[in-house]
């Protein structure tokens, strides 16, 4: 008993690198960590980002979807752990430089023309709006630096694998692929998306300079008086069947003034007139200002002088008898 306590007594202090390079790792696990969280809440967003980026030639951008939030979530556990053995280090390293790659690729195919140089893009998934340039800069400030500390002042001392901090990076990765397997059916549509209670409209953008599009340079009147807002795909069976409500509750008096807000082409717009007769207002925005606020269309919210006061999963409530059914998948 003496001697146990004679030997824990006379342990070493860890030398400063062990500090420095433990604390590194666990900055990048935080940010490893905070881009799966933004990525798992809307699966669908990161799937179609796959897709853009062409990344699912071997197998379904779901697959890639589900294999690359178990790879970042099971390191970024691991870091914050203190985890810095090279089976860690390692896939971190080819993860970051990976990231760097497609930001700096989206980066220059905007500055070429070759993509919409206002698009958000990176690792952070629609809750942070950058354009592709800020994307890389920002990358490369917090994972680059943090990553090369890492490195140094590593434990070697065995055992390579630590039992109970790799099980929960393990355990980890795999609550990640489950919670995003079974996110879109969840009520997340506030966290995941730009869009919910409180929201400036004129705060909600998309571009830059000229190019610089917002919610209320596309519908004026959400500045001021009560508002309801629709997205919407114009073919959406959903929005064809519900057309005549939506016509009655426009046409009604007292009624928020409605609006229905699609990415649809003008030519869309036209075939959707002249083939159900809305008597509501359509206006046109452009896809990147549109995606961020919504996981799945349609989508609804009101807003009052400006300010977003309610959104709602799907179309909003229309009548008595649907806004008791309809506020059960509201946000308040």
């Amino acid at each position: 008993m003496e001697s146990t306590q004679t030997s824990l007594a006379q342990k070493p202090p860890r030398p400063l690198l062990w500090w420095v390079g433990t604390f590194a790792g666990a900055f990048l696990g935080c940010v490893l960590l905070f881009a799966v969280w933004a990525k798992m809440i809307d699966p669908g967003a990161f799937v179609t980002q796959i897709q853009t980026e062409g990344l699912d030639f071997l197998i379904p951008a779901r697959g890639v979807a589900l294999i690359a939030l178990a790879l970042e979530a099971g390191l970024g556990l691991a870091l914050l752990l203190g985890l810095r053995r090279k089976w860690v280090l390692i896939p971190a390293t080819l993860l970051v430089a990976f990231f760097l790659s497609l930001t700096g690729r989206a980066w220059w195919l905007a500055a070429h023309g070759l993509r919409e140089a206002g698009e958000s893009c990176g690792c952070f998934g629609n809750l942070v709006q950058r354009t592709p340039a800020q994307a890389f800069w920002q990358d490369l400030a917090l994972l680059v630096p943090a990553l090369l500390l890492a490195w140094i002042g590593r434990e070697r001392r065995p055992p390579l694998f630590p039992p109970a901090r790799t099980a929960v990076a393990v355990l980890g990765a795999l609550v990640a692929v489950i919670f995003a397997w079974k996110a879109p059916e969840l009520p997340l549509d506030d966290l995941a998306t730009r869009l919910r209670p409180g929201t400036q409209v004129g705060g909600v953008c998309a571009g830059e300079g000229a190019q610089r599009v917002c919610l209320d340079s596309l519908i004026p009147e959400l500045r001021q008086g009560e508002n309801l807002v629709v997205m919407a795909k114009l073919d959406d069976d959903g929005l064809t069947k519900s057309v005549d409500a939506l016509n009655a509750y426009a046409g009604a008096a007292g009624h928020p003034a409605l609006w229905l807000l699609t990415s649809s082409t003008a030519e869309q717009q036209r075939a959707f007139f002249w083939k159900w007769g809305p008597t509501f207002q359509i206006r046109e925005a452009p896809p990147e200002l549109l995606r961020p606020l919504y996981r799945r269309l349609p989508r609804s919210f009101t807003v009052r002088d400006g300010r977003v006061t309610r959104t709602f999963a799907g179309l909003p409530p229309l009548s008595p008898a649907a806004s008791k059914d309809t506020s059960m998948r509201s946000s308040k």
